[in-house]
């Protein structure tokens, strides 16, 4: 039997949101053979079978986020024996999913308080296995964070240092501690069913907790002084299973700021019951709010209710709400990064492309017979490129670490592409050694697979300027955001005929409006305009280009 964990699928991707599945259990697969959909911060990723064979379990759910290196799917493979892939009985048995009971196997051993899971599934890979019996801990008592509550070697490590697992917690003070740790973690709901007195008496205190008496020992929310909400975490972080996510978004929690003690790796771990009651709690302040208004004893602020927890509106229409993640969280958050650390200054200015447009529409049928669709991207690229090289200051980014300008001599140009996951920045990678059918090409390329998710992550990343195109649904004059850390972007309007005076003469001319946004930190207002107008003379007259 394999296991096959999530697998590192791009530089500084940490977790990923499971899609959707292409198998199903008892599927027979090949190498190579694509058996997941999975979206990560960067873009969505089809996820391979390493082996032939059959699906033998999916460890995870469409919806759940997935940390990387956790086990996601295990396969029965073709010419392997199900004992052979295990040095120890105990591991076999564990990676075939079955419960270990026996004490030999030193994994779920029931003691003689009957704080084992004895007869229980315990789901956790050979290494987490042979870590527990190194820190003599009892993995039956450990909680695990990975999918489904699968324990990980973090887990085993977490348990080892709080004395969860651990023979000396069964007796004395440390028992009531196991059991609490017992209850709170045991998400699928399964008690030995001992009469353990301290367990019964833990037990009725979690039951009395849920009036939203606060585990520290704090005041009652709904008691003397109830109306003041809990106080937020306001954490950049949060670890969580995929379940208590799922329950978070559902009751419309912020994970980061649920408070929490406890930790996974180093990082805050959050559990389904401590978003419960911080859900409980915040809206028990919001009603004790409301009735001080209603009573008359509300000051002129908790009069005004929040928008975000105003009522829904009656009669036709609505609202629906989709989890701001994936994708569209990153492209937020480049764009936050972007607009609060960079000055911006944006140069807007129009060119007369009357010449440009008769060139491209004599080029067009040669394209078309190539079989390239020759659009005014590809000239504006040449263009671009051409001016970069005048001006070279534009071809930079800044390295604020080292306090460092840094000047690029290759010319990888980003082109913004409207998605249905948001704004994505394919890269055509060495512009200045390339022709106009051949930008053409690569353009139509990259842009269709960003728009279907099948670009690579090396794809959209690397450049060295962007251009971002919103006349092409009409816009004329923008602000674009520079795609951070370059030091500029420049934003194209639609091309349209308008009257301009020529040799002392109104006449109808093709217009393209231009906005350039610039780093002032790096580039001064002189240096874009001495820019634009050598870009101007390019797009003004494309017979230039062939000097380039």
């Amino acid at each position: 039997m394999r296991e096959f964990k999530l697998p590192d699928v791009g530089e500084g991707v940490a977790e990923g949101e499971l899609l959707e599945w292409h198998v199903e259990v008892g599927d027979r697969v090949t190498e190579d053979q694509v058996v997941a959909e999975v979206e990560t911060d960067k873009a969505v990723v089809d996820v391979p079978s390493p082996v032939n064979g059959t699906v033998r379990e999916l460890r995870a759910d469409p919806g759940d986020v997935i940390p990387v290196g956790d086990v996601i799917i295990t396969f029965d493979v073709d010419g392997e024996s199900e004992a052979g892939d295990t040095v120890d009985d105990a591991a076999a048995e564990a990676e075939a999913g079955d419960a270990v009971t026996t004490a030999e196997a030193g994994d779920v051993a029931a003691d003689d308080t009957g704080n084992g899971q004895s007869g229980g599934r315990v789901f956790a890979p050979p290494s987490a296995r042979r870590l527990a019996r190194e820190l003599d801990v009892d993995i039956g008592r450990v909680d695990g964070s990975g999918p489904g509550g699968r324990i990980t070697e973090a887990d085993v490590r977490a348990a080892a240092e709080d004395g969860e697992g651990s023979d000396e917690g069964d007796d004395g003070g440390s028992g009531l501690k196991s059991a609490v740790t017992r209850i709170g973690g045991d998400e699928d709901g399964e008690t030995d069913g001992t009469d353990d007195d301290g367990l019964t008496s833990v037990v009725s205190a979690v039951e009395e907790s849920a009036d939203g008496v606060a585990s520290g020992g704090g005041a009652d929310a709904s008691g003397a002084g109830g109306g003041t909400a809990p106080e937020s975490a306001d954490r950049d972080r949060t670890l969580a299973k995929p379940a208590t996510r799922r329950v978070a978004q559902e009751l419309d929690v912020d994970l980061d700021a649920v408070p929490t003690d406890e930790t996974r790796d180093g990082e805050p771990f959050v559990t389904e019951a401590a978003v419960r009651e911080y859900a409980e709690a915040q809206q028990r302040a919001q009603a004790a709010d409301a009735a001080a208004v209603a009573a008359g004893g509300g000051s002129a602020e908790t009069a005004i209710e929040p928008a975000d927890t105003l009522p829904a509106r009656s009669g036709e229409g609505g609202e629906r709400r989709e989890p701001y993640r994936g994708v569209r969280k990153t492209i937020g958050e480049a764009m936050e990064r972007s607009k609060f650390t960079v000055p911006h200054v944006t140069h807007h200015d129009t060119a007369d492309v009357t010449d440009l447009v008769e060139t491209r529409e004599r080029l067009k049928p040669r394209a078309e017979d190539r079989g390239v669709r020759l659009t005014y991207l590809p000239f504006v690229l040449k263009a671009v490129v051409a001016a970069l090289q005048e001006h070279p200051v534009l071809n930079t980014s800044l390295d604020e670490e080292n306090e460092e300008i840094v000047y690029r001599d290759y010319y990888d140009i980003g082109v913004a592409t409207a998605t249905d996951a948001g704004l994505m920045v394919p890269v055509v990678e060495g512009v200045d050694g390339k022709g106009l059918l051949e930008i053409a090409a690569d353009v139509a390329d990259l842009t269709s697979r960003a728009r279907d998710r099948s670009i690579e992550l090396d794809e959209l990343r690397g450049s060295t300027f962007s251009i971002t195109n919103f006349g092409a649904i009409g816009g004329e004059y923008a602000t674009p955001i520079i795609n951070y850390p370059e030091t500029a972007i420049l934003g194209l309007g639609e091309i349209k005929e308008r009257p301009m005076v020529v040799d002392g003469e109104v006449a109808p001319r093709h217009v393209l409006t231009l906005s350039l946004s610039i780093d002032h930190r790096v580039v001064d207002g002189a240096d874009a305009a001495r820019f634009v107008n050598t870009l101007t003379e390019y797009l003004e007259d494309p017979s230039l280009l062939l000097l380039e």
